[in-house]
């Protein structure tokens, strides 16, 4: 039986929450729209779009094996932190809709790692998202990636 990182191998994987998948570079991560997540007219709330996207770099991690528990809980401790995000909110998601999270994400050297996130209902870009993320250490200190971490990202670094 296949299992996702961080699953039981009892589990089946129609019972399992999804990471999403990659495409190429790409890490597509599906998302419905819940009631929770509207305001009162239906409509996402705008904090909602906040929540999509901290799971599509999540999940996008964890599909390239780094998932964050073990990072931080590692004996070399590092957490991506959110320093820096951009949002472009260009048309409305409501409740029930079925949503794609699209995250890539670029070096920019040293500690930092900018990701370039879209949710898209169909094929219609509703949120842009240009997010700067950081290494931190147990102590909240920059720091660079350890060397086997940059090692398991590059393939999904776009240069």
């Amino acid at each position: 039986m296949t299992t996702e990182v961080g699953c039981s191998m009892n589990t089946p994987n129609a019972d399992i929450p999804t990471a999403g998948r990659f495409e190429g570079q790409t890490h597509i991560l599906p998302v419905r729209v819940y009631y929770e997540d509207t305001d009162f007219s239906g409509i996402v709330y705008h904090a909602s779009y906040l929540r999509f996207l901290e799971r599509g770099r999540t999940d996008f991690l964890r599909l390239a094996g780094l998932g964050q528990g073990a990072l931080w809980d590692g004996a070399d401790k590092i957490a991506f932190v959110v320093y820096r995000m951009g949002l472009d909110f260009l048309k409305p998601a409501r409740v029930d809709d079925a949503l794609m999270v699209e995250t890539r994400f670029s070096a920019k050297g040293g500690v930092r790692l900018i990701g370039d996130q879209q949710i898209k209902r169909d094929d219609v870009v509703l949120l842009k998202a240009k997010v700067e993320v950081v290494g931190v250490d147990g102590q909240g200190r920059p720091r660079k990636p350890p060397k086997a971490i940059a090692t398991a990202l590059q393939p999904f670094i776009i240069p």
